[in-house]
């Protein structure tokens, strides 16, 4: 103080030179304390995010970038809610994160990228075959868990399936006045359902709709291929349990007789009555599929067995990721999974 006095400095500037040091100070401290934390959206502070009081669910991206309502379980299954979210905010607390195959298959960056949480699951969705997967290897030892069609997943999650109905009930076959249609979008020259069509056609008339053929709205597609007696349900290649909706929301909710070329008959009847649809392999030759198909069309009586099942069964009309998601939530809440790692996922998936 006697350095200040000697030089005549007024006592405010004092004042004044103590309390910018003391908040310079305070400053200082309190960059060098917080260094090392971020306040990024993506990475917020435990106390942001209390844990929820069920079960949460993190769904790490919408699947194919389409943003979807998240329906309540208790109302689509008549489970206790999850809390389903896509909020990433949730990750520090999340009980399970969902990650949808195609949108991270480019590289392990678009997964989390933070420490996973103390017993987090991570599950594998995808509902696309092997064939159009790509870079499953990428996914190994990474996952706790699959969900997907398939019947050996963890967590099944099929394109549809059949309900039993609360009683009997009479079935009136549907007025046809046409024979054979088929619905195709991806037209592979190559793949086994264009060329048996290419043979196919030689010895039936079949109306085909989609991609360069002619056009079928969505939304008068059911109204349409009612009028057939016959529908190519053919998958766009053949692998176990892959049966989707071209035979589920298409053949089946369309009340025409579904004609199959996918994975082996046994399998299908893991789904359906054996005598609701007619394989493509029960026939040595295509023209043998011709033949009957057309045997069929002059025979009501042995046409109208094919829809005998409809008397105690009924195809589920809609399937939705809310739906999907919510056989996540159920699952997780009805098993006592082990923690696991999925170390040869891609082995698994082919």
């Amino acid at each position: 103080m006697d350095f200040f006095r000697d030089r005549n400095i007024p006592a405010t500037w004092l004042v004044f030179t103590f309390l910018l040091l003391q908040g310079l100070s305070v400053m200082l401290f309190s960059y060098v304390c917080n260094s090392g934390t971020t306040s990024s959206p993506l990475q917020p502070q435990p106390a942001q995010v209390p844990r929820a009081p069920n079960l949460t669910v993190l769904l790490w991206t919408w699947p194919f970038g389409g943003r979807f309502p998240i329906e309540k379980c208790s109302e689509l299954l008549g489970i206790p809610n999850c809390h389903i979210t896509a909020n990433r905010l949730w990750y520090p607390v999340a009980d399970a994160v969902i990650v949808h195959h195609f949108d991270v298959c480019k590289s392990p960056r678009f997964l989390p990228r933070r420490p996973r949480p103390p017993s987090q699951l991570w599950i594998w969705f995808n509902l696309e075959p092997p064939t159009y997967t790509r870079n499953v290897h990428l996914m190994d030892n990474r996952f706790n868990l699959t969900m997907s069609y398939r019947r050996d997943s963890d967590i099944f999650t099929p394109y549809g399936w059949l309900e039993v109905l609360p009683e009997p009930r009479n079935v009136t076959v549907p007025l046809k006045t046409k024979l054979v249609a088929w619905v195709v979008s991806k037209w592979n020259p190559s793949s086994l359902r264009v060329r048996y069509y290419q043979e196919l056609k030689k010895y039936i008339h079949v109306d085909v709709y989609g991609y360069q053929h002619s056009p079928l709205p969505q939304k008068k597609q059911i109204k349409v291929l009612s009028q057939y007696k016959f529908y190519l349900a053919f998958e766009n290649s053949v692998h176990e349990d892959y049966i989707t909706e071209k035979l589920w929301k298409t053949a089946l909710l369309a009340e025409t007789v579904p004609v199959v070329c996918g994975p082996p008959r046994k399998n299908y009847e893991l789904y359906l009555p054996p005598g609701s649809f007619i394989h493509i392999d029960d026939f040595p030759t295509v023209q043998g599929l011709a033949l009957f198909l057309q045997e069929l069309d002059q025979n009501s009586e042995r046409y109208k067995s094919y829809f005998q099942w409809r008397s105690w069964l009924t195809p589920v009309k809609t399937t939705t990721w809310s739906l999907h998601l919510c056989r996540a939530c159920r699952a997780l809440q009805g098993n006592s999974f082990r923690y696991q790692t999925v170390s040869a996922l891609s082995k698994w998936f082919r």
